[in-house]
């Protein structure tokens, strides 16, 4: 990337900081509405049970049909992104997913018997859902260089985590003055973000601009996956697992507070919230360790993430009807694993690509993540009636998916070379640059 004259300048590097920060804010403000989609609902979901007669894993499909949309739009929207540009995308993308959350608010309100329409509605926000957190990522790529990328993205993690935390509380809060409330935040929250990224977020060039063929764009994505294809496909199996495992662990966790302690809606929200925030911390610690040690660090950060994860699947079972603290105490680790591991993925991912293709592979990036989420709730419903298989078997899946991260993941392979080059150097040895890089 060339230096410009203006980027060489101290007003103009000052300037251009000030400008790529307030962009950085804007887009961490994008997966922060978008884990609400799901996280916001956990605490509320056995009370969606009760109200309309449904089963856990009737309910679980509130998620799951969110989820699973998003997923398989997610990576159209990232082709698209890669030739049209990503606040075109992006910006729709979010009113559609306020829209999709009305509907379902609305027909909870008016409908008799709204489960249907809430799954329509829910399908529509999950459209929506396609085209938000995954560009967000991208554009993030596109602005940052070097080692700022992995703080950056270790700041767009964590924005989705503190959505994690703010979320479950905040659910409760709303349903605490009727059950569908929480729907009605999203278009509440959700516009405003759009306005933003619409008419404040410009992108750092435009996609359009230099845009190769198709046939020249197909190219570069097989010539890519040709190379790294081991590496890529094994960071998209961690992300998918360990959201996989989160979403499972937490609907489960909601449901047991209700059931087995009779904890309410506010309690749970909070509960539920201590291992989404280690998550939330732990993810913002990782991306700024990352800036210092990136090629050195993140497969290990990676393996040493799932087997904290695994670890915590073990003890859990064993504790969760016993004791709410200890079974805490263990999820506090499941977080730490969690906030460890997807900063490390999310850098990995958006930098083994060049700007021109990055959309459409953060996209299938993000589609697995979203499938991972999507199978969580109902197959953690199982837990229910099976609950050492269940949570040993997920324990082995991490132990697995830390083990192919290991033999597969080469991080070196994964990042460009004045990633690789800075990543070796100490930042005292590192070259001076008046530029965001």
């Amino acid at each position: 990337m060339a230096v410009s004259t203006r980027e060489r300048s101290g007003s103009g590097a000052s300037s251009d900081g000030s400008s790529h920060l307030t962009k950085l804010w804007i887009l961490s403000l994008v997966p922060f509405i978008m884990v609400l989609g799901n996280s916001m609902l956990i605490p509320v979901l056995p009370k969606m049970m009760s109200v309309m007669h449904l089963t856990l894993f009737q309910v679980g499909l509130v998620i799951t049909m969110f989820s699973i949309p998003a997923g398989v739009i997610i990576p159209f929207a990232g082709a698209l992104s890669d030739r049209i540009g990503r606040r075109v995308i992006m910006a729709p993308s979010l009113v559609l997913y306020g829209l999709g959350g009305l509907g379902a608010g609305f027909a909870s309100w008016l409908m008799p018997h709204p489960y249907g329409w809430v799954m329509g509605a829910r399908v529509l926000q999950g459209v929506g859902a396609g085209g938000t957190y995954q560009l967000a990522m991208a554009v993030a790529g596109d602005m940052f260089q070097s080692r700022k990328r992995a703080s950056a993205l270790g700041q767009l993690e964590a924005a989705n985590g503190l959505g994690k935390v703010v979320s479950p509380i905040a659910g409760s809060a709303l349903a605490l003055i009727i059950w569908f409330l929480p729907f009605f935040a999203y278009g509440v929250l959700s516009f405003p973000v759009a306005a933003l990224v619409w008419f404040v977020l410009h992108e750092p060039s435009s996609p359009s601009q230099h845009q190769p063929g198709l046939s020249q764009y197909w190219h570069g994505l097989t010539q890519t996956f040709s190379q790294k294809g081991r590496s890529i496909l094994t960071t998209f199996l961690g992300g998918a697992v360990v959201l996989f495992i989160l979403f499972g662990v937490l609907s489960y966790l909601a449901d047991i507070l209700e059931k087995d302690f009779r904890y309410g809606e506010i309690t749970r929200g909070l509960l539920i919230a201590i291992p989404v925030m280690a998550s939330a911390i732990t993810s913002y610690i990782s991306g700024t360790l990352l800036q210092k040690k990136l090629a050195s660090w993140a497969r290990r950060i990676v393996v040493a993430g799932m087997t904290l994860i695994a670890a915590a699947m073990v003890f859990e079972p064993l504790l969760v009807t016993h004791s709410v603290f200890w079974a805490l105490a263990v999820l506090v680790f499941q977080g730490i694993g969690t906030g460890s591991v997807l900063p490390s993925i999310n850098t990995m991912v958006t930098s083994a690509i060049a700007s021109k293709e990055r959309g459409v592979i953060t996209s299938l990036y993000g589609s697995v993540r979203f499938f991972g989420v999507a199978m969580g709730p109902p197959l953690f419903s199982l837990a229910m009636t099976h609950r050492h298989i269940v949570f040993w078997s997920a324990a082995a899946l991490a132990l697995i998916t830390a083990a192919l991260s290991w033999f597969f993941i080469n991080e070196r392979q994964m990042l460009p070379k004045d990633l690789r080059k800075s990543s070796s150097q100490h930042p005292s040895q590192a070259p001076s640059r008046r530029r965001i890089d």
